[in-house]
């Protein structure tokens, strides 16, 4: 990874950005108002619409905050903002960010661990995806609000096979809850042998069986290069009619437009998901159109517990910064 060879000094009193602060309870999460006197925080809600007014609205700050894997921090970007000294992100992983330019630039780049109640966030919200889904919930509330009674029925899980794609420690939690739930568990990864599937109660499938088996397909990889649009066209077309797809992992593991097209056509019964090619999703997306769909807005990783989590090792981290301590680093 490129070094920069002059690392652009920490202020006394740093002005800081906080970004999408959606809910605009940063500052009420956690004690910024420890960090060293004259030091200033401006909170913006509302994302830039675009690299032009990101660039205008971060001139002057020293340090930013950023909640992970939202507002995107290109090289093309970096390179406008002189001022910026320290990008502390939320969560130790964040691939909006170019953590190769940040160094070449002088930035310093920080990551924060969350709650220890995020994988177990994630995995709740995958499976009130699954429910809302099977017990249509969504299309009865909406009936019941415009004096409709029993739209649809409903479906029951007992019984059913459950299909997770990664069986890291969220796919464990989720094959645990799905066995309480009376359902089969399979599960296939790059590298998942059938012992490893056998310790959480699961059997070891190829990638295209859980495809064609599975009624509910739920995603826990992560997204890297080799796993972008690892559901693709032919994935969806593998699936049962009646199978539903959750995603409450990363987006670019599938193919959005192969997906929407599926999901238009009626090919598979439905999809749940928290996460999204660009987001805040677009207003007029194709995908809020579909009644098929049930959407949350990356709910898995927003708790008051884990952004509180996150804030305070974001201030630790400027704290750890201005002292010239070692902060905790970004997962490139």
């Amino acid at each position: 990874m490129p070094t920069a060879t002059t690392r652009r000094p920490a202020p006394a009193a740093p002005a800081i950005a906080i970004l999408d602060d959606y809910q605009r309870v940063a500052l009420s999460l956690a004690e910024w108002r420890n960090l060293p006197a004259g030091t200033t925080i401006e909170v913006f809600s509302e994302p830039a619409q675009d690299s032009d007014e990101l660039v205008a609205r971060l001139q002057g700050f020293d340090v930013v905050v950023a909640m992970r894997e939202r507002t995107e921090f290109p090289a093309s970007v970096l390179e406008r903002l002189p001022m910026l000294a320290l990008l502390a992100s939320t969560g130790l992983r964040n691939a909006a960010i170019d953590v190769a330019a940040c160094h070449r630039l002088g930035i310093t780049v920080s990551g924060s661990r969350g709650h220890r109640t995020g994988l177990a966030a994630t995995a709740e919200t995958a499976w009130a995806l699954i429910l809302a889904l099977t017990k249509r919930l969504v299309v009865s509330d909406n009936a019941l609000r415009n004096g409709h009674w029993q739209p649809q029925l409903a479906d029951v899980l007992m019984g059913r096979r459950l299909g997770l794609v990664g069986l890291g420690q969220i796919g464990k939690r989720m094959a645990r809850i799905g066995q309480v739930f009376g359902m089969e568990v399979i599960a296939w990864s790059p590298h998942l042998t059938p012992d490893r599937a056998t310790e959480v109660g699961a059997r070891a499938v190829s990638k295209a069986e859980l495809f064609a088996e599975a009624d509910v397909v739920s995603l826990h990889m992560v997204l890297a290069p080799e796993t972008t649009g690892l559901v693709s066209l032919a994935e969806l077309a593998c699936m049962k009619s009646s199978a539903v797809l959750i995603n409450t992992a990363r987006a670019g593991l599938v193919d959005e437009q192969a997906l929407i097209a599926a999901l238009s056509n009626r090919r598979i019964g439905g999809a749940g998901l928290d996460v999204f090619w660009h987001e805040p999703l677009p207003p007029g997306h194709a995908l809020l159109s579909l009644d098929n769909v049930v959407l949350t807005p990356h709910l898995g990783y927003a708790t008051h517990d884990g952004l509180a989590t996150f804030y305070e090792g974001a201030i630790q981290n400027i704290f750890d910064w201005l002292a010239g301590r070692q902060i905790t680093q970004l997962v490139a």
